[in-house]
């Protein structure tokens, strides 16, 4: 493949690439005044980067990269949830002493072409790189507004345990170059084989998919999420549960399956570890937050859990599971960007942001609107039927009994009744409890159709896409086998 086809597969990162940079140089001419505008181009670019990425062309760079229905599903997901993270932004600091600057747009491109590369990423330096411009540009964006201790604190925890995460996963990565003679992950697979794993070689995949769950962040390697979740700007943790996630699981899905497929009987029990004590500990520490921003926190680490389990049931030559876990994400997106929505709706009389739930008091009453988007959330992350967040447990649970991992789904249907409690606890409150001081009124009217659309699509109407979802999703896994 000549150089210009090369450059042709991985036309979404480019456009990232080359949009940021640009962006970059009208914001360092036009200043801050420029940062709507800018933020505007960033949500085209990133719509085109999308458009671009749903026309695989294979390959490219001698085997550094690919571009095929699963990258293609995973960048759908990973660009949407980037794009609406760009438009929370500007009325969300304007609110908080005008602390928007027209860079942050820009670290979200950043971000967008570094997520990009890990969903594509066939080799373990590619995944490292795409890695690591995703984590440099969120470790700002979690430290965005400087003059908040918390936001601050926030950015120096995600680093400190980020780097922390980098060096385990370069280890892992040294490890399987040394025990493969390869850093590609068709060449690794081969050098695995069907025999016995040497300690070495076990030892290396171990730290890569730790490397790889600190970025999902499940358990054991959750502990930054509630406090950098809670630290950070709403924006930008409403992009941290959404777009990251969906990349560094489509990227732990492909390495687990591509590069480590032979040794899955090895790495399906750190899978099933992981997925087990990331449901209980999401769901038990949920309890007794006090905050929204903590409780969606843990939410997300309880729903990682969910999404672990399709990767266990991945068997060789069986797409069902990767299939589950596609769908599962998919669907979890579009419930978290909702559920951060109406976050960023909960204002005093003043227009000063409030997290705690116990001001959801009897916002049924002040705010039915608002109030019944957010049970839609609440129950859909519950995975209470008839909402579309129901079939997303129903996927994954399918494809573990499917392969002969019953057990596994029983605890994790049993576990999801503990999750549940908190879910429920956010709707009484917000049904039940005596009306506590009226919201602020909604400003947005963008942000009000994104909540609608966003609870529509939770809705039993959700359902009539399942077919399509299905479709698109078993095509996505195809791809990786």
């Amino acid at each position: 493949m000549d150089y210009a086809q090369n450059l042709l597969v991985a036309l979404p990162e480019e456009i990232l690439g080359a949009g940021a940079i640009v962006l970059m140089m009208v914001a360092a001419y036009a200043g801050d005044r420029a940062t709507r505008a800018i933020g505007w181009a960033a949500v085209l670019l990133l719509v085109a980067a999308l458009v671009a990425s749903l026309f695989p062309a294979g390959g490219a760079f001698d085997g550094l990269y690919v571009a095929d229905a699963f990258s293609a599903f995973a960048k759908a997901l990973v660009y949407g949830g980037a794009a609406v993270a760009v438009i929370l932004a500007p009325d969300f600091f304007e609110r908080n002493r005008g602390s928007l600057r027209a860079e942050y747009p820009v670290l979200i491109l950043l971000s967008g072409a570094g997520m990009g590369m890990m969903v594509s990423a066939t080799d373990l330096l590619t995944l490292y790189v795409g890695l690591e411009l995703q984590s440099l540009a969120a470790y700002v964006l979690a430290s965005f507004m400087r003059k908040d201790a918390r936001s601050a604190e926030a950015g120096l925890k995600y680093f400190v345990l980020g780097a922390l995460a980098s060096g385990i996963l370069l280890y892992g990565i040294a490890l399987l170059y040394g025990f493969t003679g390869t850093t590609q992950f068709a060449g690794i697979a081969t050098a695995i084989g069907g025999g016995p794993l040497s300690t070495g070689l076990l030892f290396g995949i171990v730290f890569a998919m730790a490397g790889v769950a600190f970025k999902i962040s499940a358990v054991p390697f959750h502990m930054w999420t509630p406090d950098v979740y809670e630290g950070a700007p709403t924006p930008v943790t409403a992009f941290f549960a959404s777009a990251p996630k969906v990349a560094a699981m489509a990227l732990m899905v492909r390495l687990t399956v591509e590069a480590m497929g032979p040794a899955y009987e090895a790495w399906r029990q750190i899978v099933i570890f992981s997925a087990l004590a990331s449901i209980v500990l999401g769901a038990v520490a949920a309890i007794g937050q006090t905050n929204i921003k903590r409780l969606l926190a843990y939410s997300s680490i309880n729903n990682v859990g969910f999404a672990l389990i399709g990767l266990a049931a991945v068997q060789p030559g069986r797409p069902e599971g990767v299939a589950s876990v596609m769908t599962y994400m998919a669907i979890y997106i579009v419930m978290t960007l909702g559920s951060f929505l109406v976050v960023l709706q909960m204002r005093d009389a003043e227009g000063n942001n409030v997290e705690t739930i116990a001001s959801l008091s009897g916002l049924s009453r002040t705010s039915p609107g608002l109030a019944a988007a957010l049970a839609i959330f609440m129950f859909s992350l519950a995975g209470i039927p008839p909402l579309l967040g129901f079939w997303s447990k129903f996927v994954v649970f399918d494809a573990a009994v499917k392969a002969g991992l019953w057990p596994l789904a029983a605890i994790g249907i049993a576990a999801s009744v503990i999750g549940a409690y908190y879910y429920l606890r956010v709707v009484k409150t917000m049904y039940f409890d005596e009306a506590g001081p009226a919201y602020h009124r909604m400003d947005s009217k963008l942000e009000g159709g994104l909540i609608a659309l966003s609870a529509l699509a939770m809705s039993p109407v959700g359902y009539f896409l399942i077919p399509k979802l299905g479709e698109f999703s078993a095509s996505a896994a195809q791809a990786l086998f």
